[in-house]
This record gives structure tokens, C-alpha cells and sequence, in this order.
């Protein structure tokens, strides 16, 4: 690992003491192995962790950020601090040990808080309703029955002194009356016992007294608090809608210029261009690691062979679904309650959705399962490697035109996918995480591959658009060589939220490591920028060997193919804008590794489906009872019943939040019984929690059992969720 830059001291000088709420500083974070560490600010605010390159770059672009509530806190050494958190890790190092500690107190206390607070929140997708007029006037109602019932607390405090001392009186009146001894005795004790009640009710009144002068200045407070609240989410939505209204002005000026046009043309989205330059990314962008030119060398009999679909009797599947209905939905009036929300705990009407599961989405990461085939049969590893890179790309291929949301699974659904007759795989999805959303996914291939995966979904909606950030590690594993590839997602951004047509762009970096031969692949993801004059979409890698040799050029778009060319030969040369040294690879004619299959005819009016999408949700017999094809309202939708599906999915997510209320009563049961044994919380039924012996972390994994179990058609196991 490199140490560049070490010299920048780390410092937080102007940051508040540990434990306050927000904590700020330099530190350096390990990037890649070509790169090494680099000075970056660091936040640290609400339990959120976040980086930028410079503290200008707090204004407009954050590099990515980790939830500590979640996160594990590790100290290597005197001045280094692992962070991981849902598959994410970040290495970072102080500049000494004193800062070092000063950092790991700050966040500690921040994990401690945010945990807290995590615990005080709901734990389902329809709890956190979004703030609407009706909720402000419940307010007001409270606070004008508090203010109610204090006035009858004053009122009761005056009768009780007025009747207390008329008791007084009386008693005392009686005491000067004429009487029998007997009788005398007994106004006597009556006397003092009325004494104990003034006594007792004096005190009883200063504390009503005292109580009311504090609920009183506590509801002025209260009301100042909440007018203040008012004034600012008024001031934010007033910005918003000015911020749109003015984009939408610049794209019209942008498209209505003659002078434009025809650039445009040649190098927009399909869709609708975005105003995002070119500098905006997510994460640490490959302007860190060295740039290259490729050179055309002479050809060679060296070549990847193309793919291509299987070719084999397959059975005969459906190939449409349904047309969308037409249904007109003001998007604003929802999600101007929803900035800086987390997507999942938003209740949305399944107008905004695909009539498909999260868990479905995630199985079409199968769509160019032949590219594994084939690199299974590969002896070169780095061949292998190509074709690997080709086939993480090729997962973003059928998301350039599905701006639809899918179904967030409910606990315990499962999705399977059989395609061993046809293809030789058979894939297993699981929700095993309702928040964090979380799903669990294994796939065994004939063909010679394994690969699994734990996805959770971290999704943020920032106002002009929604920033989708999949967390976790992708694991491929090849049967005969052993090799064992891992890698991991990029962030996927919808544009246009407010205003405009929706498009949908894939931005940051994907390090692809195989840990026996430690050879790695290096991918940028470019952001689309409207000034830039690559083509848009663009994604470049570089395969080399562990000891950074490089050996193999990637190129091309997510959205259509990518290119492999094998370098021959490399050298370095200075740029001449910004004094940084190039790399310069001599290259063999690029060879087509994948190519994106055209859609269906009409796709446009079916949610824009790829031939394996029209497929997933099709009724078969034999699944498990939890599986999405059985879920009514996703079904619903799928038919056109829009009205009736939304009816359905706010039934279902009721019997979930019942489920988890009857879950939580059952741990405070027996927390309260002290019970020897500790309580176990919710367990997913075929998958299990194992620390990965490659990454060191602790995600899900398959146990087994589903397919015997489909094998005897036995689902006794299963949970009623639908």
C-alpha cells in the first residue's frame, strides 16, 4: 500500500470535541492498489460518515457515505481505522496516533447515538408517513387540549384552596361549640386530620402550580419550535420548485440552440440530457489511477470469442405481458415530502412501480449467464477475467430505460429461478432484511460456476434526482480452477425527478479482484456530462496481474457491448494540460466480448422488459409459497388493476407491521423473563449468517434445503406472508 501524500497533515482543527453532533477533518483513505491513500475530508454528522475531495466539494458532490449504526469500527494500528458497513469498508489512516483517537471516540459516540435512534424508529416501509396538512393540524389539536386541560388543572387548584379553607373554618367553629366530652374528642382528631389534607393539598398545589408554569413555557416553546419547522420545509419546497422550474428553462434554451443541436444528437441520452457535469460522481472516480491511450497494433490470431445466446431446445416462454395503463399521477405533490428520506421507509402507490420484486431484478443479473459459461471453459485466468468484467457490466444493460421502481420483498420472500433444463443454472433469492433492506442470492450453474451475493439497498431522494446505492459483495466462483472473483456495484442515478423526462445514469468504480492469482480489473463508470465529448455511458478498464503489469484493454458503453484488446506493449508520456503522465498501450484489434440483445417488439408499453423480464413473473407450479409470482398485488398490477393492487399491497404491508409488532412483544417478553437463553429474533428459512473467509465479512449465505424441498413439494416450513 502506498502512503501518498503523508505529508498533508490530517488534521480536524476547527472541528467541535468529540461526541457533539458533527465532527470534520482530513484523513487519508486507501482508493486502489495503483493509487493508494488519499487525502480526503471526512464529515462525520447524524451517524452518517461522509467524504469529500475538497470541503468545497461539501456544497455540491459527496464521494460516499457509511451508516455507523451499522458499521464495524476496527484499529489496525497506531494511526489506521477499517470502517465497514453492508459490504462497504473504508481503510482510512490519521496522521498520528492522537488524531487516530480523537476520530475513533467521534465515532463511537456517533455509532452509540445512531443506534439509539435507529432503535427509537419504525421498522416498516408504511410507518414513516410523510408529514401532510392533517398531520400539522393533529399537532395543533394537541397542543390546544394541553393548553386545555391546564387551564382545568388551574381551575381545580383554586376550589381545592377555597374548600379547604371553608373545612378549616367549620371545623374550627365546631370546636367552640358546647359538647360532649366524647364528641369534643372526636371534632378534635377530625380537625387535625383536615390540618394533614391543607397541609397536603398546599403541597400538592405548588407542584400543580410549579407543573404548569413549566408546561406552559414548554408549549411556547413547542409552538415556536414547530412554526420555525414550518417556515423551513416551506423555504426548502419553495427552492426546490424554483430549482426545477429554472432546469427546466435551461434544458428548453439548451435544446431550442440551432448551435447544439446537432452535438447533442451525437452525444445526449437517449432520453433527455442532464445538467450534471462531469465532476459530479459518487465515489472515488479512476482519474485516481493513470490514464491511458490505446494504440492500434498490428493484428493477431489472439482473440475472445463473441458472445452469444444459448443454442438449444428452450421451452417456450411467454413474450408479452399486459400494456401499461395510462394513469396521470402528480409525482410532485408525493415526493416533495420524501428529500433526504431513505426510499424504502416511503408507502408508495404501485403506480410508480414494475410489476416485479426487488428479488427479480436482482436475478437478472443473470441475463449473459453465457458469458460465465464460456469463461468457465477459459484456460488463460485473464481471459477469465475479461469475460468476468463483461459480465458485471452487463447487468446495468437492462436498466437504461426502467426508471419504474420494483416491489420492495416483503420479510421472507423468496424468488427462485430454474433454468437447469435450458441453461444449466438455477438461481435462489431470499429477503432476509426488511431495514436494512437486504436480500440474499445464490446461483449454481452445471456449467462449471458458483456465484452468490447480498444486496442491500441504500436509496437517498436529493430533490432533482434519486441516488440508488447497492451495498455488498458479489462472489463468483469457478469449479475446476478454483478461482474466485469478487467485486462490487455502482451507484445508479434517476434524473429528472421533479421536472422532465426520467433517465437513468450508472457512475463510479468497480474493482474486480480474483483473490487466488490476485490479478485485478480496474472499471470506470464515466457520469454522463453534457460537455464532455465521450460517448455517453462510457465504461474503460484495464486487466492486470497482481503485480500491476497490465495485460488486457476494456471498452465501451453499459448500455450496448464491451471490447477486450490485448496490450502488446506500454510506455509513459507527460499530458500537456495538466502535467500528468499518461499511460500509452499499444493494442491488438479489440475483440467483442458482449453485446446487449434487442428488446421485444412494443417493449416500450411493457414497462420496457428484456425478453428474460417478460419471463420472471410468469405463473409456474411448484414454487415455494413465499415466492413473488404468488404475490397478489404485484399480480394485480401485472393484470392492469392498478386500484385494486394498491388496495392489496396497503394489506400486505399491514400484516407485515403486524408481524413485526408481535415479533418485538415476543423479545420484550422475554427480556422481562430473563430468560437463560437469549432471544432469537427473525432467522431467514435457506439462508444463513457466515463470515466469508476471503473478505473477512459476515453476510448471508445459502444453507440448503430449498430444492430438496421443491424436489418433495413440502413447504410446511414456509411463513404465511402473502
Amino acid at each position: 500500500m502506498s502512503d501518498q501524500g503523508k505529508g498533508s497533515a490530517s488534521t480536524s482543527a476547527a472541528a467541535p470535541a468529540p461526541g457533539s453532533d458533527t465532527y470534520k477533518g482530513w484523513l487519508f483513505k486507501w482508493t486502489n492498489y495503483l493509487k493508494g491513500y488519499q487525502r480526503r475530508w471526512f464529515v462525520l454528522s447524524n451517524g452518517l460518515l461522509s467524504y469529500y475531495r475538497t470541503q468545497a466539494e461539501m456544497a455540491h458532490t459527496c464521494r460516499g457515505t457509511i451508516n455507523l449504526a451499522t458499521a464495524h469500527i476496527d484499529t489496525e494500528d497506531a494511526c489506521n481505522i477499517v470502517l465497514s458497513s453492508g459490504g462497504r469498508t473504508y481503510h482510512l489512516k490519521a496522521s498520528t496516533e492522537v488524531e487516530r483517537q480523537r476520530w475513533v471516540t467521534a465515532l463511537e459516540l456517533a455509532k452509540a447515538k445512531a443506534i439509539r435512534m435507529m432503535n427509537d424508529q419504525s421498522d416498516d416501509s408504511g410507518d414513516d408517513e410523510p408529514t401532510s396538512q392533517s398531520d400539522r393540524s393533529e399537532i395543533q389539536g394537541t397542543l390546544k387540549t394541553l393548553v386545555s386541560k391546564l387551564d382545568d388543572l388551574s381551575t381545580c387548584n383554586d376550589l381545592i384552596a377555597k374548600h379547604g379553607a371553608a373545612l378549616q373554618r367549620s371545623l374550627s367553629e365546631l370546636e367552640g361549640l358546647r359538647v360532649p366530652v366524647d364528641g369534643g374528642e372526636k371534632i378534635k382528631a377530625v380537625n387535625e386530620r383536615a390540618t394533614l389534607f391543607r397541609i397536603t393539598s398546599n403541597a400538592m398545589i405548588n407542584a400543580c402550580r410549579d407543573f404548569l408554569d413549566l408546561a406552559e413555557t414548554h408549549s411556547r416553546r413547542w409552538q415556536r419550535a414547530l412554526q420555525y419547522e414550518r417556515e423551513q420545509r416551506s423555504h426548502l419546497e419553495q427552492t426546490i420548485e424554483q430549482l426545477a422550474k429554472q432546469h427546466n428553462s435551461l434544458e428548453r434554451a439548451w435544446r431550442e440552440a440551432p448551435a447544439h443541436t446537432a452535438k447533442a444528437a451525437r452525444r445526449g441520452p437517449k432520453e433527455e440530457a442532464s445538467d450534471e457535469d462531469e465532476d459530479t460522481e459518487f465515489f472515488d472516480a479512476m482519474e485516481d489511477s493513470p490514464a491511458f491511450i490505446t494504440v492500434r497494433a498490428s493484428e493477431a490470431p489472439h482473440s475472445l470469442s463473441a458472445s452469444g445466446r444459448d443454442q438449444g431446445a428452450l421451452r417456450t416462454r411467454r413474450s408479452h405481458i399486459t400494456q401499461k395503463p395510462n394513469y396521470s399521477l402528480n409525482l410532485w405533490s408525493i415526493m416533495k415530502n420524501c428529500i433526504g428520506k431513505e426510499l424504502s421507509k416511503i408507502p408508495m402507490p404501485v403506480n410508480f412501480n414494475e410489476p416485479l420484486s426487488m428479488l427479480q431484478r436482482l436475478t437478472e443479473d443473470l441475463e449473459y449467464h453465457e458469458l460465465l459459461d464460456r469463461a468457465a471453459r477459459c484456460d488463460s485466468s485473464l481471459e477469465q477475467m475479461c469475460l468476468v468484467a463483461a459480465f458485471s457490466v452487463s447487468s446495468y444493460s437492462t436498466t437504461v430505460h426502467r426508471t419504474a421502481k420494483p416491489f420492495n420483498p416483503l420479510l421472507g420472500e423468496t424468488y427462485e429461478l430454474d433454468r437447469s433444463e435450458e441453461h444449466g443454472y438455477r438461481s435462489l433469492c431470499e429477503q432476509v432484511s426488511h431495514h436494512p433492506p437486504a436480500a440474499a442470492h445464490h446461483v449454481i450453474s452445471q456449467r462449471g460456476w458458483t456465484l452468490w451475493q447480498e444486496i442491500t439497498i441504500a436509496s437517498k431522494f436529493r430533490g432533482k434526482y434519486l441516488s440508488i446505492m447497492p451495498l455488498g459483495a458479489i462472489h463468483l466462483h469457478f469449479h475446476s480452477s478454483g478461482n474466485h472473483y469478487v467485486w462490487r456495484k455502482v451507484t445508479s442515478t434517476v434524473h429528472n425527478i421533479i421536472v422532465g423526462k426520467l433517465w437513468i445514469d450508472q457512475s463510479g468504480d468497480i474493482e474486480i479482484v480474483n483473490h487466488k492469482t490476485k490479478e485485478v480489473c480496474q472499471l470506470k463508470f464515466s457520469p454522463y456530462s453534457y460537455f464532455s465529448r465521450d460517448v455517453p455511458r462510457k465504461v474503460t478498464g484495464v486487466v492486470a496481474q497482481g503485480d500491476g503489469q497490465a495485460h488486457y484493454i476494456l471498452s465501451g458503453t453499459w448500455d450496448e457491448k464491451i471490447e477486450s484488446a490485448k496490450i502488446v506493449q506500454s510506455s509513459r508520456r507527460g499530458s500537456s494540460t495538466e502535467g500528468k503522465q499518461k499511460t500509452v498501450y499499444q493494442t491488438l484489434s479489440p475483440k467483442l466480448l458482449w453485446k446487449k440483445y434487442p428488446l421485444p417488439e412494443n417493449a416500450e408499453n411493457m414497462y420496457f422488459f428484456s425478453s428474460l423480464a417478460l419471463t420472471l413473473n410468469e405463473a409456474e407450479e411448484g414454487v415455494g409459497a413465499t415466492d413473488s409470482r404468488l404475490r397478489p398485488d404485484q399480480r394485480l398490477m401485472e393484470e392492469g388493476r392498478w386500484d385494486e393492487a394498491n388496495s392489496e399491497k396497503q394489506r400486505l404491508e399491514e400484516k407485515q407491521r403486524a408481524v413485526r409488532r408481535r415479533r418485538e412483544a415476543e423479545a420484550t417478553d422475554a427480556y422481562d423473563e430473563e430468560e437463560e437463553k437469549e432471544f432469537e429474533g427473525y432467522q431467514p428459512l435457506w439462508f444463513h449468517q457466515r463470515r466469508d473467509s476471503i473478505t473477512g465479512e459476515t453476510n448471508f449465505v445459502y444453507k440448503g434445503g430449498y430444492w430438496e424441498a421443491k424436489e418433495r413439494q413440502d413447504w410446511s416450513m414456509c411463513t404465511e406472508i402473502f
